[in-house]
């Protein structure tokens, strides 16, 4: 039986445990378990990450833990009863573990492997304190470290700030929201600034010496050197360094390693230097040979200097190698560091190239405790210390030292008889009072350990030596008395011996005999002669002679010479001794009695630190002299002692103070000195207001607390001694002596006055009085005392600074010991509160005042919690939050209000302070609010006189709770205190709720206060720390336990107001729909329930009001659009609004309500509206994120904005998402795209000067000012795009616009800019765009791509796989299809994404430009690849039986159009297919295709062989080998067998003509076969020869197969003639076939894509030419990838491989240049192989089939609206127009005979090409004779000779050649070009339309308006733009003005000249009247946009 656990209720998993039985819980090792009931060894609970999973488990797997348990019940939480610091380390490594993980999936591999070592770190840490063997410090360290790293840890993740206090953390609950706040703050700043360190410390460790002379020991000493004041700053460090020049005793650190201390701020400054000098021990020359003199000399070596300023820069872990420096003479060598310093060249030189000194230097900060622990090892590992000389800034007492430094300065010597100078080297003793040797006690500095003796440099033959070696002797301060130090001269001689001989001696002793020490400073030394050892010995004697010249008497004999003198320089360092005979005098006082008048005044006089030394035994001499003689010396000792603390208020010497507070507690003894104390202090506050000097009256006021304490502590004494005799009399003095400074503090002076400035100086220390008072007073009494005081002050003050100090008084009084007593409170609060609140209501000192009432507040949450609390202090607690509520809530509010609403100022420094009191405010108003009681809300209310104050203050509070709302109010990571403060808020508002009902409803209605309340839940509800999804599941939960989810709460509470209001809720509609629309997109179920019926209100009371509910909807809709663009909203809105059922959630509320209502059709009409607009917004916040490819987010635009445009009608929406699309086309450099897309927005606007007001970033200016600006932008961006011709068409209509104004300077700009762009039509070469055909399946797309299919216009040289790989990842989720049929419903249904994608072939409107004559290609690129309705994809296939010799006979081909729903380009890369229509090529439709195909490609190769376009004869090679070799290996035999056989004929009567044509064509190609070898024999090179011949012979063996043994006289006679007529009558002089955009235009299409499983290889058709042809060019054997050919069915006998390739798109057709098919190295090769001059890409030499310029007319072949001005080749089939190219054809009527030198090199004619009409699959119409014309209309054409025979140019035309999948095939089964307008749509033959021309209003780029137009055209939904659309049936919108082309009656293929059309370019319809104004493309919005 299960029953509910006691005691067991927590535990932690010893072993992981699989949950296989019944009801079984899953558990890991680690993880922690609630346990809820217990049955035999199983217990039943729940994983604490996961409480909603509740199961069993064993017992046994559990290891309990003590817990503490809240909420016992149902909801219990259980609390482990542990560390807290351990529990939050437990859940913090939990929390960071799942974010550690993401770290590494997002590749922050720094910050992961930071925070793996943390956590390791953490983890170790934690062992140690759960072991618990640690010791009380060990532990605070240990937790400081786990608190640091976990602070740094939640930093670095972007987790909250955690407020603790001692390293736990805080319940916010527990304390105060002002003491929060603070620890909250100090948190935050600790992480930001962290306070700079006031000392500093060098740390140096000595490498080695790097030199190439060494092999002597050496001496290196470092000290700091001021090279301001040119001395030392420090004792020296001494380190020894082996003949190796590494230290001497590497085991011993400390001897190589030490710390400057206490160096200051100041000291870390440029003229500061580390100074290294080097002394050498050996032979007195460097360069001596070795002799068996063993005496060893120091001498100097060398010298190095290195700027402290420069180890603050460089980076701390680099050693330093310090240059060392050598002294040109020895006599330098005292000052070499300083000629280093001054860069003094020429005194010394670099001791050697490679000499360096190798040192580690490193600055460290703050104080020596701090760096212990800091750098652990450091110390551990023995480190040595040097100390400055002197003491540091500050001095700590207990500090022991005892320092005398001596330095040996110079000396002045005789040469005693020698020729030259003496070598003098002195030795060092220091002797104690019995003339012994003290041993230890003589150091050449730290790091070595003191010596018996010290021996200085030897400076060679030099009688005025300089040392300047400083030395240091620590002697004890006992021994000081008595001893001196002996300093003795030896000369070194350089013999032999190397003896040093005595000479002399000085000494000087260390004590004066009156006890002071020898004094600071340089000292001139007697030298006395001695030249014996043994004379020294007795000290006595020599003590009694003179030793400084300084007292001398008139002769000595033992003297030296007068002139002999050594000088050293002392300075003592000590806590104990004083050179100060002042101070001893003092000291002494009982000595001299009549002294001591004199040593009390002299006592200001001498150095604070001197007083400190002698602290306590100063302070004993003073209280001993006033107890003596207290009327005599009262003044004086009191004066003396008042000087002593404030000595200790000097920042040198604070640290004092608990020294003298040590003195007053344990050493005073002066027991009867109140009474003079009190005296004296009365004395000087009575003469305060008549002294005209008031700066010792304020030194005494400064010292008050000190003066107070020796007063209570003498009473003590005194009361103690007596049994507390005289109390009453002791009291009376104190009010007396209040009384007097009550009387002076009552003085009304100006603020300049002295008297005002004491009275402050009072305020500033009388705090610091209450203490000292509580030690004998009541608390009672010390308040009385207190409120007299400060009420005492004068109320109309005129010095500000008084109130400044008042106030501080008052903020240290809330913060005394005095005020935390509730009793004492009650009588201070009143006068607190009253400074307060003026001082608020003025807004001065704001910063205090914060303080203040933090402190206020703070002590009421303490007493609250605390359990000092009893039962009759809850009244006091309680009548004291009244009492602040009713001062200072008003005021608190507005100062909030105020601060928040101010200009934040200039400053850093400023601001942060501003920020700390608003933040400080805010607390206060939140703990002030968090006291209130429901009585206190009450009273407050009941309060408010009139119904106005109420409606203020209700305002105010909600304003200021919006401010306390806003993100920046606190710093990002402080979760907490935002959460107690919308506690706060919630409690507060609950309470205001109620007199909002009761005061401002019905007749007393108030919109305003309404408003703020609901504006205010709205914000409540929104902010995001309250948005619980976004929290981790652990935050999540914490929240939720300790304040449930306060959105709720505020809902309810929003739907409870609103149903109070009634009538009145018409004042919110339509202003509330957007916010409470807000509330409903919070993912938040309750929420949502709570906020639906709102909606439904609204609805109805509109619906009441106007009989609509427009308004609703339109807020509605804007408003969803804003905070969709916010990122707000969810899936589950996504999947709500695609079925439409309510509005907002899974709750069928809205719907079913709306569907009761009598308005429900227009109801359930705005859901639908509203849900389709959720899912483009859904899909455009989700595009829009970041990360998102390009392609996306503008397909999204683009689908957006046509529903705003058409749809909903909202024209400025509209407006702005044009700008958003044309920001991203910018962005993704789609310029040409960007200029549509704006031109959207140009139409909107009229040339008129109608004013339009500032909008998105266009300034306030006339309509025609913004359309002016327009154009000039979208034509830049057509330039930049290279669509020249659009932008030609803008430039006109400007230049119209500036005429009519007469401004002639922009007519003229404009006008060049048009010519500019003329230019480059003809100059800058233009790439041609591939296009591809991309379905959307499955449901997984966003709804703008959804089961539709698309064309797309490629990027600049992007090829199929390019383009496949570019889709495939920007939906990397897709499935690409591996085939191009149509998909079922099962794909369009699917729970995924499929991509289906191939390649298409655009069909170009305009053919009257493409089909004109002597157009440059450049111009015609234009049209081939703009304004593209529609497209074509060929797809082979074979019908029937197929014949496996001939499979030409049932080769097929089905050919699908696609037409779009806008031309491309447009507003967007790509166009959703609007229509598909499929029509079948037969098989002998589709060999004429093929052949002709074929021809016009052999034309152009050998028209750009001619015209010299090909620097390589190659191409016309190969290709003339393909022909010649596959006809003769029995290509064009096949069609014969094919399509000529009896059979075929007898079978197909219909096909008569089809054959007749297909003949002709065949005897046309061997026609051109023979002309073009004519050519190449001219140009083959001479290793081509024997190729040119063997083709020579096929082509006879390929004549003979078809039967041509000689060609007709027809043939024979005509002329052979090309493209552009002759050199003479060529329009374009210039060759410009390969200009620019020439060659590579054309290049982009190359090879139209076949599917894969139709290509076919070729073997059997290919011979031996095609090999060497592969040879000789070097490329791969398959030349169709060498020059772009077709891979297409090739004849029967090439029909071997069927094989499908394994490519994505293997069954769709694959892209020529990047078809998947191709081997990589064939790809290359095809990319380069065949380049001309100008490095054109092949294709520009082979038309592509996939080319819209070789798909010209529709397949009109017959027609007689098709122009005839070229019988042979229209303009879009010539590859390239060349200026002196020849026809293979008839010549044009007009045209001039050839020139004779061509004439000559001519082969025979070809003969015309006889016409043919009419096949099932394209029906023809009758053609009849009219004469020619260049017109660019569809005009009738005569046939050029009558002969029946004669050739139909545009079926060569229109059906553009390819090379054939293989180039030995001379025949391709299938041709892509063919353009079939007639594809399943034509009329039948002869059915001709009624009107050859086009009606006035047909542009010139349009189709011929055949009878099936309307049909194929029908009912389109005008999308919102119409740039340049046609003027037909198709598009019922008319064209934009700006760029349509005005109609003429023969209006020309390009833009008319500017004469010509200055008037028509404004026209529209063909009205004849320039000046008809156009109707508007749009209707116009009241918006002025």
């Amino acid at each position: 039986m299960w029953i509910p656990t006691e005691h067991e209720k927590y535990g932690v998993v010893l072993a992981s445990f699989r949950g296989t039985v019944q009801h079984g819980l899953p558990l890991e090792i680690g993880d922690t378990v609630q346990i809820l009931e217990k049955c035999e060894g199983w217990y039943r609970g729940f994983i604490l990450k996961n409480p909603n999973f509740k199961g069993i488990f064993p017992s046994s797997y559990i290891h309990l833990k003590n817990a503490h348990v809240k909420n016992k019940g149902q909801f219990e939480t259980v609390i482990p009863v542990e560390d807290s610091v351990i529990t939050e380390m437990t859940s913090t490594l939990r929390d960071w573990g799942a974010m550690w993980k993401q770290l590494y999936v997002k590749n922050e591999g720094d910050l992961f492997h930071r925070l793996w070592h943390v956590m390791n770190e953490i983890l170790d840490l934690r062992r140690q304190v759960l072991v618990g063997h640690l010791t009380h410090d060990r532990m605070r360290d240990v937790k400081q470290h786990i608190t640091a790293r976990l602070d740094w840890g939640n930093e670095q993740l972007g987790l909250d700030l955690v407020p603790r206090r001692e390293f736990s953390m805080v319940d916010p609950d527990e304390i105060s929201v002002t003491e929060l706040y603070r620890l909250m703050e100090h948190r935050h700043r600790k992480k930001e600034t962290p306070a700079a360190a006031s000392t500093h410390h060098l740390f140096v460790h000595v490498k080695s010496l790097m030199s190439a002379n060494l092999g002597e020991e050496l001496e290196v000493f470092f000290h700091i050197y001021d090279g301001r004041e040119n001395r030392p700053l420090s004792e020296r460090f001494f380190v020894k360094l082996n003949k190796s020049g590494l230290p001497k005793s590497p085991e011993k650190t400390e001897r190589q390693c030490t710390l400057f201390v206490d160096l200051g701020s100041s000291d870390l400054r440029k003229d500061v230097y580390i100074v290294v000098h080097i002394v050498r021990i050996g032979r007195m020359g460097a360069g001596e040979k070795k002799n068996l003199c063993s005496v060893q000399y120091r001498r100097p070596f060398g010298c190095a200097v290195v700027s402290i300023a420069d180890l603050l820069t460089a980076d701390s872990k680099d050693d330093h190698l310090l240059k060392v420096y050598a002294c040109n003479t020895e006599s330098e060598w005292h000052q070499i560091h300083e000629n280093i310093i001054k860069k003094a060249n020429s005194r010394y030189n670099l001791s050697g190239s490679n000499t360096g000194l190798a040192v580690a230097l490193q600055l460290l900060h703050g104080d020596i405790e701090q760096l212990r622990r800091e750098y652990m090892v450091l110390f551990t590992r023995g480190v040595s210390i040097t100390r400055k000389l002197g003491f540091s800034d500050v001095i700590m007492p207990g500090e022991m030292r005892n320092d005398l430094y001596i330095t040996l300065e110079k000396g002045e010597f005789e040469k005693g008889g020698k020729s030259v100078a003496r070598n003098v080297e002195i030795t060092v003793y220091v002797l104690d009072i019995d003339g012994q040797i003290l041993k230890t006690h003589v150091a050449a500095g730290s790091g070595e350990p003191g010596g018996d003796e010290y021996h200085s440099l030897v400076l060679y033959h030099n009688n005025s030596p300089r040392w300047a070696e400083q030395i240091k002797l620590p002697i004890p301060v006992d021994m000081f008395r008595g001893s001196h130090v002996r300093f003795e001269f030896r000369h070194c001689s350089t013999k032999d011996k190397g003896e040093k001989k005595l000479f002399g001696y000085s000494f000087v002793p260390l004590m004066q005999e009156d006890g002071r020490t020898l004094p600071d400073g340089t000292h001139e030394l007697v030298i006395h002669k001695c030249e014996e050892n043994t004379s020294l010995a007795d000290c006595p004697r020599y003590l009694k002679l003179p030793f400084s010249k300084a007292n001398l008497p008139s002769n000595n004999q033992t003297l030296k010479g007068p002139k002999e003198s050594f000088w050293i320089t002392s300075f003592l360092c000590s806590t104990k001794l004083t050179q100060n005979g002042d101070m001893l005098d003092l000291l002494k006082w009982r000595a001299h009695p009549e002294r001591i008048n004199d040593s009390l005044s002299k006592l200001k006089e001498i150095d604070g630190s001197e007083i400190v030394k002698f602290l306590q035994d100063t302070l004993d001499t003073l209280f001993g002299i006033l107890d003596e003689s207290s009327q005599r010396y009262g003044l004086k000792v009191f004066d003396s002692l008042v000087h002593i603390i404030n000595l200790l208020q000097d920042s040198k010497f604070q640290h004092f103070k608990p020294v003298m507070d040590t003195y007053i507690e344990s050493h005073f003894a002066g027991a009867l000195s109140y009474r003079d104390l009190i005296k004296v202090l009365k004395w000087y506050v009575d003469r305060i207001v008549d002294a005209e000097h008031q700066d010792h009256i304020q030194q005494v006021l400064k010292a008050s607390e000190y003066i107070f304490k020796y007063i209570i502590q003498s009473r003590r004494l005194f009361s103690l001694a007596t049994g507390g005799q005289n109390e009453e009399e002791f009291r009376v003095c104190i009010h007396e002596l209040f009384m007097s400074i009550r009387f002076f503090l009552s003085q009304e002076n100006k603020s300049t006055s002295p008297v005002a400035q004491t009275q402050a100086v009072f305020l500033r220390t009388f705090p610091a009085v209450y203490g000292e008072l509580l030690k004998i007073f009541t608390v009672r009494e010390v308040a009385g005392f207190v409120r007299e005081t400060l009420g005492s002050l004068p109320t109309a003050v005129h010095a500000d600074c008084l109130e400044a100090v008042k106030l501080q008084c008052i903020a240290k009084t809330v913060e005394s010991q005095l005020y935390t007593n509730p009793e004492s409170r009650c009588i201070l609060l009143p006068v607190v509160l009253r400074v307060l609140q003026a001082h608020m209501q003025e807004q001065r000192d704001l910063v205090i005042c914060a303080r203040i009432l933090t402190s206020m507040l703070s002590l009421i949450k303490k007493e609250e919690n605390g359990t000092a609390v009893s039962i009759s202090e809850e009244p006091v607690v309680s009548e004291e939050v009244e009492l602040i509520v009713e001062s200072l809530l008003g005021v608190l509010l507005r100062t909030i209000l105020e601060i928040s609403n101010r200009p934040q100022p200039a400053g850093p420094a400023m601001r942060l302070q501003f920020q700390d009191v608003t933040g400080e405010f805010v607390a206060c108003l939140l703990a002030l609010l968090r006291q209130m009681s429901d009585g206190h809300y009450q009273q407050l209310l009941q309060a408010f006189s009139s119904k106005d104050n109420l409606r203020d203050f209700l305002l105010q509070i909600f304003t200021v709770f919006r401010i306390l709302i806003r993100p920046e109010m606190f710093s990002k990571d402080w979760t907490v205190m935002r959460l107690v403060t919308n506690n706060v808020i919630i409690t507060t508002v609950l309470y205001l709720s109620d007199a909002l009902r009761k005061n401002f409803l019905n007749d007393k209605f108030d919109y305003k206060v309404w408003d703020s309340y609901f504006y205010l839940s709205v914000i409540f509800i929104n902010q995001p720390c309250l948005q619980l999804e976004s929290f981790s599941p652990s935050k999540r939960k914490r929240i939720l336990e300790k304040y449930g989810d306060m959105r709720v709460m505020m809902g309810c509470e929003i739907f409870s107001m609103w149903q109070n209001l009634g009538e009145h809720k018409l004042n919110f509609i339509p202003a509330m729909i957007g916010p409470f629309l807000e509330v409903t997109l919070v993912p938040q179920p309750d929420l949502r329930n709570v906020m639906i019926p709102i909606f439904h209100d609204m609805m109805d009371w509109e619906q009441r009001r106007s009989g609509n509910f427009k308004q609703v909807e339109a807020k509605l809709i804007d408003k969803l659009d804003s905070l969709m663009s916010e990122g707000k909203g969810d899936e589950t809105y996504r999947e709500l609004f695609n079925s439409i059922i309510p509005l907002f959630g899974p709750y069928p509320s809205l719907l079913k309500k709306i569907e009761r209502e009598t308005w429900r059709e227009s109801g359930i009409s705005l859901i639908a509206t509203v849900t389709r607009l959720m899912e483009r917004l859904l899909d455009y916040r989700d595009c829009m994120k970041l990360g998102e490819v390009d392609g996306k987010k503008i397909g999204c635009t683009v689908s957006l904005l046509n529903f705003y445009k058409t749809e909903l009608n909202k024209e400025e929406m509209y407006i702005r998402y044009i700008h958003k699309l044309y920001d991203l086309h910018f962005k993704a450099q789609n310029y040409t795209e960007a200029s549509y897309t704006l031109l959207l927005y140009d139409e909107l606007l009229e040339w008129s000067e109608r004013p339009l007001r500032e909008f998105l970033n266009y300034p306030m200016q006339s309509e025609w000012q913004r359309k002016e600006y327009l154009h000039l932008t979208i034509v830049q961006n057509f330039d930049r795009g290279k669509c020249w011709e659009n932008g030609i068409i803008l430039c006109r209509e400007l230049a119209d616009q500036y005429e009519s104004y007469y401004d002639y300077r922009n007519l003229s700009k404009m006008r060049m800019m048009e010519a500019s762009l003329y230019d480059k039509i003809m100059d800058q070469q233009r790439l041609e765009p591939e296009f591809f055909r991309v379905g959307f399946y499955g449901k997984k797309f966003p709804f703008f791509l959804r089961n539709k299919e698309f064309v797309c216009r490629g990027h600049d040289y992007e090829r199929l796989e390019a383009f496949q790989q570019r889709m495939l990842n920007e939906f990397p989720h897709a499935i690409a299809m591996q085939h191009v049929n149509q998909p079922d419903q099962t794909i369009y249904q699917a729970d995924a994404q499929y991509l289906q994608i191939y390649a298409v072939t655009p069909i170009p409107e305009s053919q009257d430009v493409l089909q004109r004559d002597g157009v440059p290609d450049n111009i015609k690129s234009f049209y081939k690849f703009n304004h593209i309705w529609r497209f074509r994809y060929d797809r082979p296939f074979h019908k029937g039986t197929k014949d496996k010799e001939n499979e030409f006979k049932s080769l097929w081909v089905e050919r699908t159009t696609l037409t779009l729903v806008q031309s491309l380009p447009g507003i967007s890369r790509w166009f959703e297919v609007d229509k598909r229509e499929l029509v079948e090529v037969s098989p002998l439709e589709n060999a004429i295709e093929v052949i002709e195909n074929k021809n016009l490609q052999l034309r152009t190769l050998i028209t750009q062989c001619q015209s010299r376009q090909m620097q390589n004869i190659n191409p016309l090679t190969m290709c003339l080998n393909g022909v010649i070799d596959a006809a003769v290996n029995g290509g064009l035999a096949r069609y014969q067998e094919a399509f000529f056989v009896k059979d075929y004929i007898m079978n197909h009567p219909e096909d008569g003509e089809k054959i007749g044509r297909l003949r002709e064509l065949m005897f046309e190609q061997a026609h051109i076969l023979e002309y073009g070898l004519a050519v190449h024999e001219k140009f083959v090179p001479q290793d081509m020869r024997p190729l040119h011949k063997k083709l020579v012979d096929q082509f006879h063996l390929m004549k003979s197969s078809l039967g041509i043994q000689e060609f007709p006289a027809y043939v024979r006679a005509s002329p052979v003639h090309f493209t552009n007529g002759s050199p003479r009558t060529c329009r374009n002089s210039v060759p410009n076939i390969i200009s620019p955009d020439g060659g590579r235009g054309v290049a982009r299409r190359s090879l139209p894509s076949y599917p894969a499983v139709n290509r076919y290889s070729s073997s059997s058709l290919s011979s031996q030419a095609s090999n060497e042809v592969s040879n000789i060019t070097g490329q791969s054997e398959s030349s169709d990838e060498v020059f772009n050919m077709q891979p297409s069915p090739s004849t029967s006998s090439l029909s071997s491989n069927h094989s499908a390739s394994p490519n994505v798109t293997s069954s769709a057709p694959s892209s020529a240049r990047g078809s998947p098919q191709m081997a990589e190295k064939h790809k290359h090769s095809r990319e380069n192989a065949c380049l001309s001059p100008r490095d054109r890409p092949v294709s520009a030499i082979f038309p592509n089939p996939m080319d819209p310029a070789q798909r010209a007319a529709p397949h009109q072949i017959g027609d007689a609206t098709l122009p005839r001005s070229d019988p042979n080749l229209s303009a879009p089939d010539k590859v390239r127009p060349t200026p002196s190219s020849w026809s293979l054809d008839s010549v044009k009527e007009g045209a001039p005979s050839f020139s004779d030198s061509f004439g000559k090199m001519l082969c025979p004619p070809v003969p015309p090409r006889p016409p043919y009409s009419g096949s099932s699959a394209k029906n023809m119409r009758s053609q009849s004779p009219v004469s020619a014309s260049r017109s660019p209309q569809k005009t009738t054409v005569p046939p050029f000779t009558p002969s029946p025979t004669e050739c139909q140019s545009t079926s060569l035309v229109s059906n553009s050649p390819v090379l054939s999948g293989s180039y030995s095939s001379g025949i391709s089964s299938l041709s892509r070009c063919s353009v079939s307008e007639a594809s399943g749509t034509e009329l039948p033959a002869g059915d001709h339309p009624a009107h050859p021309l086009p009606p006035s209003g047909t542009l010139p780029n349009s189709v011929s308006s055949s009878s099936d137009e309307p049909i194929r055209r029908e009912n389109k939904t005008p999308p919102p733009y119409s740039v340049y659309e046609r003027n037909n049936p198709r598009r019922p919108v008319p064209l934009p003005h700006s760029l349509s082309i005005p109609p003429q009656a023969d209006p020309p293929a390009l833009p008319p000249k500017p004469h010509q059309l200055r008037t028509g370019s404004m026209k529209l319809d063909g009205t004849s009247d320039p000046r008809v104004p156009r109707p508007r493309p749009l209707p116009r919005k009241v918006s002025q946009l």
